[in-house]
């Protein structure tokens, strides 16, 4: 099951990161990271073609209240979401525990230098420790080995292939990983195997 996630009076400290709810003052930083070809792809979105398509999606960060902006040395450099999971009536293993999706994008300047494996991290602690969840899951396209790597340093497991329906309107295969809480004894087990249709919101 999914549980309700309220973000807007979090802050979360790292040694190099400061995660924290978006403001409108945001909306420059944002928007220099969103336009840059390349970025938006390895998460199934089309670069932001204009500024007003990013307040678009910054307002939504805001009302959602489950976005949180990564910054870094005072500039916001990414964002890691915690994402309702789909497919609640294929993925019925979960339907007595309670998680959520975690799905995240870093600036391209910021490649490289294990900004995203401590983010997430951080949220991870959140998660399992604050609020209690039960497991997680986080996806890839099987061509964002970037994406796979973050998961695997942060100790996602593969659980399910996908196919991916993204926003771009392509179908891309890819993989669904799994985390669940080490305070808990919990092992999931599925009898359906087979590869899930995934349609990004």
């Amino acid at each position: 099951m999914n549980k309700e996630i309220d973000i807007s009076n979090v802050t979360l400290k790292t040694e190099r990161l400061l995660l924290r709810p978006w403001r409108l003052t945001d909306l420059d930083d944002f928007y220099e990271y969103a336009s840059v070809d390349g970025v938006g792809q390895m998460a199934g979105w089309i670069p932001h073609e204009n500024k007003e398509k990013s307040k678009q999606i910054l307002d939504l960060f805001i009302n959602e209240k489950k976005t949180f902006a990564i910054e870094h040395s005072g500039k916001v450099i990414g964002s890691l979401g915690i994402e309702k999971y789909g497919m609640e009536d294929k993925l019925t293993e979960f339907e007595n525990f309670y998680g959520r999706e975690i799905g995240y994008v870093l600036s391209k300047d910021y490649w490289g230098h294990g900004l995203m494996p401590e983010a997430v991290g951080a949220v991870i602690d959140f998660l399992f420790k604050d609020l209690d969840l039960d497991f997680l899951i986080c996806g890839y396209y099987d061509f964002n080995r970037q994406s796979k790597r973050v998961q695997e340093k942060c100790g996602f497991k593969p659980y399910r292939s996908l196919i991916m329906e993204t926003r771009m309107g392509t179908k891309e295969h890819g993989t669904l990983n799994i985390l669940t809480n080490p305070n808990k004894n919990i092992k999931f087990e599925f009898s359906h195997p087979e590869t899930l249709i995934y349609k990004e919101d």
